[in-house]
């Protein structure tokens, strides 16, 4: 991932001790640093210490936020002492640049108490923020009220911040692919490209025959099916049954699935993966999918798109590969635990650890186990995990999400393909929230905490509705 570019605002004012603010901006960039994070920030020639007071000092700042909005993912607001609520106010309400907000405000010392030493930042911050929701500008608070610039509380609210900014900006620049089309019976996976588009989101259909194609094209002796005829056989276990000529078959079709995905500059994307592509081609989707999931570009099964956006957004929140997954059963009599299964196109870093590249079980029994190479099949690692969906609603034209936390559990399915099985609190609550709106059979889940992430990201800067199982 690209590191995340910051726009930083010091605020001062004049009745304080504009000293406070010229230490405060050497510490915050001295964190910025340490932390490995870019940043555009007023020079001491700009302005008296490379600080926002007054209205002309804004202007400059926003001038340089303009002259480089492509770069800036988020901005932060300190304020070492009181600040000046119309700086920080008219330099975000110039610059236009509709990213994220991070205001942080520093602690006083009880010590310290002097005219020339306190801060009244606690003060200071209730004034920004008060002017930043007059202007409809959202914000994200700190975890404190107030805090010292270099302390640990800054350091893991600025990682924090960094995610939100990572899926905001991703979520809006998003260009997915959508390989082939939906399978016939499975209308839960409609969705609008228009409300998509309206937040940025960018599909890029493509025929299913095109990739086909484009696999066929890949002649036997090329040195780059060569190459990914081995990546596949160092990337999992491959059945002893399997021939050679369905493992080549399945290393063209991740060629061209991946030159499509390359070529059109796509982050993420969904495919037809049954029937036509079996029965046209001749292996399983699920392989290539998988690999190029573990490459950090998320791809759902059965077209499903909204699937892949909550795959991606999960992906920039935690930087871990996302699977995709049906919630699939109960399990026995405990009401908070599931059983989630998909055939699989997980990725080899969500099963966390080894599992058999094999045919299609379901599948294979229908139309052929011949056709059906490239299944993931494994029950996945134990661990902590996130699960999210996303949704376009046509009805009311919204987009809606839900989101939550959870334990994948050791406990052993005899099954076929990928399974886990999930354990929730008030699980029966989520799947009732599910049923009565109107939500997909499938989610996307993650090895990650990152559900507060999604909540900043989802609902306070992408405007969509959000419900947050707790």
């Amino acid at each position: 991932m690209d590191k995340t570019t910051f726009g930083v605002i010091v605020g001062t004012r004049g009745f304080f001790n504009p000293e406070l603010a010229k230490q405060g901006r050497k510490e915050v960039i001295s964190v910025m640093e340490e932390m490995g994070f870019e940043y555009l920030i007023l020079s001491e020639e700009d302005t008296r210490f490379g600080v926002v007071e007054t209205v002309d000092d804004a202007k400059k700042c926003a001038r340089l936020f303009r002259d480089n909005y492509e770069k800036i993912d988020g901005v932060i607001v300190s304020l070492p002492n009181f600040g000046d609520e119309i700086g920080v106010v008219a330099t975000l309400d110039i610059a236009k640049l509709d990213v994220p907000v991070l205001v942080q405000a520093s602690d006083d010392d009880l010590e310290k108490m002097d005219a020339d030493n306190r801060r009244d930042s606690f003060c200071g911050k209730l004034s920004v923020c008060n002017n930043l929701y007059q202007y409809k500008i959202p914000f994200t608070n700190t975890s404190l009220h107030t805090y010292a610039i270099n302390s640990k509380n800054f350091r893991e609210d600025l990682d924090y911040f960094s995610r939100v900014c990572r899926v905001v900006k991703g979520i809006k620049t998003a260009r997915l692919a959508q390989l082939g089309t939906r399978p016939a019976p499975f209308q839960t996976v409609r969705y609008s490209e228009k409300l998509l588009q309206d937040c940025g989101i960018t599909v890029i259909p493509v025929d299913l025959s095109e990739i086909i194609a484009s696999a066929n094209s890949f002649k036997d002796t090329d040195g780059a099916l060569k190459t990914r005829i081995e990546d596949i056989r160092k990337y999992g276990c491959i059945a002893p049954d399997i021939k050679e000529e369905r493992i080549a078959k399945s290393a063209k079709l991740s060629l061209a699935v991946e030159r499509f995905i390359s070529e059109n500059g796509c982050v993420a994307g969904a495919m037809q993966c049954w029937t036509s592509i079996e029965e046209n081609y001749g292996c399983a989707a699920c392989l290539p999918m998988s690999m190029l999931g573990d490459k950090g570009v998320p791809m759902a099964c059965e077209t499903d798109i909204t699937g892949a956006l909550a795959m991606y957004s999960l992906y920039l929140a935690s930087g871990e590969p996302s699977g995709y997954l049906d919630w699939n059963n109960n399990f026995g009599n405990d009401r908070d635990k599931c059983i989630n299964f998909h055939c699989s196109n997980f990725p080899k870093r969500f099963i966390a650890k080894e599992f058999e590249i094999s045919n299609l079980d379901i599948l294979g029994k229908a139309i052929g186990y011949e056709k059906c190479f490239g299944a993931c099949k494994a029950n996945i690692a134990a661990g902590e995990m996130t699960f999210a969906k996303i949704s376009t609603d046509d009805s009311w034209g919204v987009i809606k999400s839900y989101f939550g936390e959870g334990q994948f559990t050791d406990d052993y399915i005899e099954s076929a393909g990928g399974r886990v099985v999930c354990k929730i609190d008030n699980l029966q609550g989520l799947m009732d929230y599910l049923c009565n709106n109107g939500f997909e059979h499938h989610v996307a889940m993650n090895r990650s905490r990152v559900a507060a992430i999604l909540n900043e990201a989802f609902n306070k800067y992408m405007g969509w509705e959000t419900y947050w199982h707790k």
